[in-house]
């Protein structure tokens, strides 16, 4: 039986609308571009950008900037890392709201 997850249990980074938005379009598996997660997320270039930066900081996304044709383009990628601390904040989320994950097999 699984252990009662509270809300100490909750990554305090993935507590914000917008970065559990930015997580959740990433988890998807493909990179996007700033103008893409601006879209997806519906906030200010300010507010994504701040939201991006503290990602990138805590290692949970990674920016790859490159040039397309002579403009600049950022797209964004969820790391290993932060794809594994994305599915626990999950993990603990269902397990507070009372719901039992799948078994596997």
């Amino acid at each position: 039986m699984p252990r009662k997850a509270t809300k100490n249990d909750l990554d305090s980074l993935l507590l914000s609308r917008v970065r559990l938005g930015i997580m959740s379009a990433l988890a998807a598996g493909d990179d996007l571009d700033f103008a893409a997660l601006k879209e997806v997320i519906d906030t200010t270039d300010g507010n994504l950008g701040a939201h991006l930066r503290r990602l990138e900081d805590a290692g949970m996304i990674r920016a790859r900037k490159r040039f397309i044709g002579r403009k600049p383009n950022t797209s964004y990628r969820i790391t290993a890392g932060g794809r594994e601390a994305f599915q626990g904040y999950i993990e603990d989320l269902a397990t507070l709201l009372g719901f039992q994950a799948k078994d596997a097999g």
